[in-house]
């Protein structure tokens, strides 16, 4: 078995004021009242292009007022996750109003072949 370790400081990339309202304007955006809700993917796939496959995964930044990630049971109010697979769900406990943003990261999107649609559905 092997482990790896991520260090919240050596391993973290850190990103500008500027990097984030870029993302927060591009990305795909719901905003969420307080409810319960699970997020899974509905259809689709993303490829980078160039003979790569293409997957059914989406990142997600996840903030604004406070809500529970029911994988986690930690309340916040930002967060990270990804969805990977048509099986794969999250579930969020949101106690504040939010802001979900889905989006692909890459180096050039030009080659970038595909889309995702995300359900959220009423838990």
């Amino acid at each position: 078995m092997k482990d790896l370790t991520v260090d919240s400081k050596k391993n973290c990339l850190l990103v500008d004021k500027t990097w984030m309202e870029n993302l927060q304007k591009e990305a795909a955006s719901a905003s969420l009242d307080p409810g319960m809700y699970v997020l899974r993917i509905k259809s689709g796939s993303f490829s980078y292009g160039s003979g790569m496959g293409a997957e059914p995964f989406v990142l997600l930044w996840i903030y604004g007022g406070k809500f529970v990630n029911l994988k986690t049971n930690v309340e916040t109010s930002a967060t990270w996750s990804s969805l990977n697979g048509y099986d794969d769900t999250i579930t969020l406990e949101v106690k504040e109003a939010i802001i979900v943003n889905a989006l692909f990261l890459d180096t050039h999107e030009g080659d970038n072949d595909g889309e995702v649609t995300v359900s959220i559905l009423d838990a």
